[in-house]
């Protein structure tokens, strides 16, 4: 299945090129401006055609083209490639606004051709053995979770898009990291509504710290809070149950190992992508056997779905719910 790349930045050279590769497809064109990453991709991919616009990379006779370019323009190439007739997956965030992601998902029906996002962090180690652990019931009634992305930046990087430009163009926390913390809530705990919002900046300019909790509609309320200022980075998630607590402190080892430029073959990782977790209950604690993680199964599954010409991972009801909860924390922000 010949893929095109459209934008070869961290998502698009360190993620998806490499997950791509693990799952079979043949990256036949990447689209970028930027001359050192032009050099770099004719260097990692040099059977691959290199162009500089959404209109050539459509040219290029594909299967499925990757949106991976700049937040603010996810909208404008998905449409482009959707209205062409090509399937398309989306980077996080899938757009800027649920107005955006439901123009996305209206073209796509109109022109009857499949559209996902990338929400990879489902495929997380610590994810699938949340999953693994409420399937035993280890937890017993979970009621609370607390999930987060915290780290210490006291300056903003000066070179960084995301740390520089206003939300309104794409950039901002919200935007960049709490799609993964909202996704793996919605898809652990099933469909919520957002009861609380603090999305501020501490350091001036976007926001760089942004705290949400949601009430799911199974009684589980999710505390996820992403934060560039914090010290004392707390655990990657730590899960409530009646019964006992889980909690993983690390976060996921694949995006090292794909900055390496490894990615997983025949369908598996040759490094252990384990999250080691453990299981508290007061003051006796356990290690639990984690899953490993695995991004290349989203891609697998995608594979299939293009193949077969069935659903891609990932519903249109699921975007769509990342995406209202992201506006309605805005808007309805305390700060």
């Amino acid at each position: 299945m010949r893929v095109g790349i459209a934008g070869y930045g961290l998502a698009g050279r360190t993620f998806h090129s490499n997950l791509l590769k693990g799952a079979g497809f043949d990256v036949a064109a990447i689209m970028t401006n930027n001359d050192e990453r032009r050099a770099l991709a004719r260097e990692e991919f040099p059977e691959s055609a290199l162009v500089v616009s959404i209109d050539e990379l459509i040219d290029e006779d594909l299967d499925l083209i990757v949106i991976a370019t700049r937040n603010d323009v996810h909208a404008d190439h998905a449409i482009a490639a959707l209205e062409a007739g090509i399937p398309v997956v989306v980077d996080k965030p899938t757009a800027l606004s649920l107005d955006e992601v439901d123009e996305i998902l209206d073209v796509a029906d109109a022109n009857d051709v499949e559209v996902t996002t990338f929400f990879n962090r489902l495929w997380d180690s610590d994810s699938l053995t949340l999953k693994k652990a409420m399937s035993e019931g280890v937890l017993g009634n979970v009621f609370r979770m607390d999930s987060r992305y915290e780290r210490f930046r006291p300056q903003r990087n000066a070179h960084s898009w995301r740390e520089n430009i206003p939300h309104e163009e794409g950039g901002g926390l919200l935007l960049d990291l709490q799609p993964h913390l909202i996704s793996t809530a919605l898809d652990w705990f099933g469909p919520a509504e957002l009861m609380y919002s603090s999305v501020r900046s501490i350091r001036g300019g976007v926001d760089d710290d942004v705290v949400i909790v949601l009430r799911h509609e199974s009684g589980v309320d999710s505390y996820l809070a992403v934060s560039s200022i914090v010290g004392a980075p707390g655990p990657r998630f730590r899960v409530s149950g009646d019964q006992g607590s889980l909690i993983v402190h690390d976060v996921d080892k694949q995006e090292a190992l794909l900055r390496l430029g490894k990615h997983p073959r025949n369908g598996q990782w040759d490094d252990d992508t384990t999250s080691p977790a453990f299981l508290h209950k007061g003051e006796h604690v356990m290690s639990y056997e984690g899953v490993p993680g695995n991004y290349g199964i989203f891609y697998e599954k995608v594979h299939i779905a293009l193949e077969l010409g069935s659903e891609f991972p990932i519903s249109q009801d699921f975007i769509r719910s990342v995406a209202m909860i992201m506006d309605q924390a805005r808007e309805e922000s305390v700060r």
